[in-house]
């Protein structure tokens, strides 16, 4: 019998990483103290209700004989206990585990062995990002030379795509074609594609390439066409950046100064009326009484009225200044106005609009900069401790409710290439989607969810396209973790479950040293994707190569041959 998977904790990614496993046909076991027998997300897998930080109630699931174990609760606490006894029960077997906290993060795995730690929010920010860029994503892995996409593409009504042939569509990406789902007919997938079929309205095909690469199929493919990046003239900036430090000011600062130059224009008028002084002395002479209250050695006020003025403007002087000092001095202990000089760093378009400044939203803003896009980020908490990080980077920040009309506009949402709403709330979420719609509606508006049906429901009722699940983004990869290092992404293709494998290649490994690339792919109905040599080029034409000591393979399969290759069991042979 094969050793079962233990899976503690059946909650929103639980639930998801579930459906998984069932899809990869592995035997499942699901440890929950909340958990009902007849829950119908169970689908037949055994259920043992108890705390899975218990010994005897791990025992009773089978620890001692697990495949492996993935723990996923909501509490990192819990989560950490469960692993130590998990590893105290049986020391060899593999835990994955879910954790929130970035210090436990990176500690857990040196401490103690066979122990993967994922965080949801690592997980799926570059899967939001890249959905904010290229549309559909189904996952994304890691090559020598930089990040790869899994992307869903469609044909729709006056596609350019129409009459292409699949070959031609790779070739023009500089990609690879990992399954073709025609509107009429069976899918193919990976080797099975058949290079030289048309492309017909409402055929789907999933592309894996350089995110670069694939972003103009939004075009192609007939989704909206995403605008590029604008900058205003330098006075224009210029102008927003004053204009709005005036508006930034406060109301007793405004009367006061308004006062107090009032008072200087009207002294300096009577000094250059009354008293015949040049424009230059009748404002030397008001900015002296004023300031100091001294005579200046003045001997030609001769008249009642003027030395009466001149002793109303020295006390006015001492009035207004002290008063301006300290009505200015408390404004700017209060005031932040270092955001005022963000206005000038915001693109009048083509930029990526981020909301909300969380964990999530943070591994967002790192994956776009780093893929070289201008963003600005909207957050309304002063204190973040995400905000000096996301300006050190090179992201523009406003302080603001991003559930406020005028903030979108400041972040000029309605030219933006894209807006993700990454906050905390749920409900904020979806408020940022209507706003950003109705500011532009053909705005591309990616909603980070937690409740799948919710994100399931706006996909189909509201046509909210990207109302993405966190937990569903993030399950692939738990399962992935779950077959080792070598699997880097898990994937859902019509129905298949397939995966990103890297094999290393090892002097005393017969079974890949020597092999060539092609009879791999035939005997394991793999496509591969890169070939890295040991010294981490990449060779030109991976079907074409022959493996040797130090290099590395990188293949896309289903997961039902992963297993055959993983314990190295011999291809399919065909009959003479």
């Amino acid at each position: 019998m094969e050793p079962p998977v233990i899976l503690c904790c059946l909650g929103q990614v639980g639930s998801h990483v579930l459906a998984y496993l069932r899809k990869a046909g592995a035997p499942v076991v699901v440890v929950d103290n909340r958990c009902a027998s007849n829950d119908p997300r169970l689908g037949g897998a055994p259920l043992i209700s108890g705390d899975c930080r218990q010994p005897e109630v791990l025992r009773r699931a089978g620890v001692t004989q697990a495949r492996g174990v993935l723990i996923l609760s909501s509490d990192d606490l819990v989560n950490i206990s469960a692993v130590l006894s998990v590893r105290h029960l049986n020391p060899d077997t593999r835990v994955v585990v879910r954790l929130f906290n970035q210090n436990l993060f990176r500690g857990l795995s040196k401490a103690v062995p066979h122990v993967v730690p994922l965080s949801t929010s690592a997980l799926a920010g570059p899967l939001l990002a890249l959905t904010a860029l290229t549309g559909d994503t189904l996952g994304t892995f890691t090559l020598e030379d930089g990040r790869r996409q899994v992307m869903d593409c469609r044909v729709r009504d006056h596609s350019p795509l129409q009459g292409r042939t699949v070959a031609e569509v790779a070739d023009r990406y500089q990609s690879l074609v990992l399954a073709h789902l025609p509107a009429r007919g069976p899918g193919r997938f990976l080797s099975e594609v058949d290079a030289g079929a048309r492309l017909e309205v409402g055929d789907q095909f999933i592309m894996c390439g350089e995110p670069h690469a694939l972003a103009p199929l939004l075009e192609e493919g007939g989704e909206e066409i995403l605008p590029h990046l604008r900058w205003a003239g330098w006075l224009r900036r210029t102008g927003r950046m004053i204009w709005r430090t005036l508006a930034e000011v406060d109301l007793a600062v405004k009367i006061c100064t308004t006062a107090l130059l009032s008072v200087v224009l009207a002294s300096t008028l009577v000094y250059y009326f009354g008293v015949h002084k040049s424009l230059a002395d009748a404002l030397y002479r008001t900015i002296s009484v004023m300031a100091t209250g001294a005579d200046m050695g003045e001997q030609e006020l001769t008249l009642p009225w003027q030395k009466v003025f001149v002793s109303v403007l020295r006390v006015a002087g001492a009035t207004l200044l002290a008063a301006f000092t300290a009505i200015v001095t408390n404004f700017l202990l209060r005031a932040r106005l270092g955001g005022v000089l963000e206005i000038r760093r915001i693109p009048d378009g083509g930029h990526i609009i981020v909301c909300g400044l969380s964990n999530l939203g943070f591994r967002v803003v790192e994956e776009l900069l780093r893929g070289g896009e201008r963003v600005v980020v909207i957050e309304q908490d002063r204190d973040s401790g995400f905000l000096s990080a996301a300006r050190r980077l090179g992201s523009a920040v406003i302080i603001g409710d991003s559930t406020v009309l005028e903030v979108l506009r400041q972040a000029h949402a309605a030219t933006a290439r894209a807006v993700v709403a990454t906050t905390d709330s749920e409900l904020a979420n979806l408020e940022i989607c209507l706003l950003a719609r109705e500011l532009n509606p053909r705005q591309r508006v990616v909603l980070r969810l937690s409740d799948s049906p919710l994100a399931e429901k706006l996909r189909e009722a509201a046509n909210i396209r990207f109302a993405l699940s966190i937990p569903v983004l993030a399950a692939p990869a738990f399962v992935a973790a779950l077959f080792g290092n070598r699997v880097q992404s898990v994937f859902l293709v019509g129905g298949r479950l397939l995966a990103v494998v890297e094999l290393a290649v090892q002097p005393d490994d017969p079974f890949l040293n020597g092999q060539s690339v092609r009879a791999l792919a035939v005997d394991y109905r793999l496509l591969p994707v890169a070939v890295t040599g040991a010294e981490g080029t990449l060779h030109g034409s991976p079907l074409e190569a022959r493996l040797a000591p130090g290099d590395r393979l990188t293949a896309v399969t289903a997961l039902s041959d992963l297993e055959r290759l993983l314990r190295r069991e011999p291809g399919h042979q065909k009959k003479g």
